[in-house]
C-alpha cells in the first residue's frame, strides 16, 4: 500500500482539488433556467483554474445536492457521467468520482468515464441530517459485477454532516475496513466541509502505518504542511473556492498558494 499514491497520482503524497457540481437534476436547488449546460461550463473553470494551479488529482462530486441522501435518482447519475465526459478531456491528471450518499452510483460513474478511484461511505454507521446513512456491504460485490476492480476505495472514516453510532475508536474502524477490503485508502473528515478534524490521523498512522490517510476536510494553505506530516496527501475543496466559500469559483491564487506551502511539506 505504501506506493498506492506513487502508482496513482505519480506522487507520494497527492494533493487532489475538488470539483463540486452545482445543483443536479431531481435536486431542490437545480436551477432549471440554467440547465446542466452551465453546470457543466462551472465545473469545467473550476477543473481548469485547479489544473493549472498544480494538484495532482481531481475529485467529482455532487456537493450542490443536499440535503443529501442515499438513494440516488437515475437523473443524477447519467447528468454526472454526461458532464464528467466532457469535462474530462480538459483534466490533465487522474481522476475519482463521489456522489453523496451512493457508493454504488459513483462506481458506475467512475467505469463509464475512466475514473481511477470513488470516494465513498464504504462502511460504518451515521445519524445526521439525511437520517440514518451507512455503508453498503454490496459495494465489493457490485465492484465485481461491472469489472470495476481496478477502481480504488478511498473509504470516508468518519463520514461528514453525521455523527458515527459505532462507538468504536477510529484507529479500529480503519481496521476493520481494510481487513474487508472496503478501504484501499482512508479519508479521514471532520464534521462537514472545511471543518478539520485534529486526533484522527495521528491515531490512524500510529495504529496502522501502512494504511494510506488523506486529509479530507479542512486543508488551507496555513496547515498544509502540517498536514502532510502526519497524513499520505489531502483533499481540498472549501479553501480553494473564492473567499473560502464552498459554492464559490476556484481561485487560482488559493491553489497556487496552497500548493507551493504543499511541496515544502513534502
Amino acid at each position: 500500500m505504501a506506493n498506492l499514491f506513487v502508482e496513482m497520482f505519480g506522487v507520494q503524497k497527492p494533493i487532489i482539488g475538488m470539483a463540486h457540481f452545482k445543483p443536479l437534476p431531481g435536486n431542490p436547488h437545480y436551477d432549471e433556467k440554467e440547465g446542466v449546460e452551465r453546470i457543466s461550463e462551472s465545473l469545467l473553470y473550476d477543473v481548469q483554474r485547479l489544473c493549472e494551479g498544480g494538484v495532482d488529482g481531481i475529485l467529482f462530486c455532487n456537493e450542490g445536492d443536499y440535503p443529501y441522501q442515499m438513494k440516488i435518482g437515475f437523473e443524477v447519475v447519467a447528468a454526472m457521467a454526461s458532464v464528467i465526459e466532457r469535462v474530462k478531456r480538459e483534466t490533465k491528471v487522474p481522476f475519482g468520482v463521489d456522489v453523496m450518499w451512493n457508493p454504488k452510483a459513483a462506481l458506475a460513474i467512475a467505469k463509464a468515464t475512466g475514473a481511477i478511484f470513488v470516494r465513498g461511505l464504504f462502511t460504518g454507521c451515521y445519524a445526521g441530517d439525511a437520517g440514518i446513512i451507512s455503508g453498503d456491504p454490496d459495494t465489493l460485490r457490485y465492484r465485481k459485477q461491472i469489472d470495476a476492480q481496478h477502481v480504488k476505495l478511498f473509504n470516508l472514516i468518519p463520514a461528514e454532516f453525521a455523527a458515527p453510532l459505532d462507538t468504536r475508536p477510529i484507529e479500529l474502524k480503519v481496521k476493520t475496513a481494510v481487513f474487508v477490503g472496503a478501504a484501499d485508502a482512508v479519508c479521514i473528515s471532520g464534521p462537514m466541509t472545511g471543518m478539520e478534524n485534529v486526533e484522527g490521523f495521528a491515531k490512524v498512522k500510529g495504529y496502522l502505518p501502512d494504511v494510506p490517510i488523506l486529509a479530507n476536510t479542512g486543508v488551507t494553505a496555513e496547515n498544509v504542511r502540517g498536514k502532510l506530516q502526519v497524513t499520505d496527501g489531502a483533499v481540498v475543496g472549501t479553501y480553494f473556492k473564492v473567499d473560502g466559500d464552498p459554492w464559490n469559483p476556484v481561485d487560482p491564487e488559493r491553489v497556487k498558494k496552497l500548493l507551493r506551502e504543499a511541496k515544502r511539506g513534502k
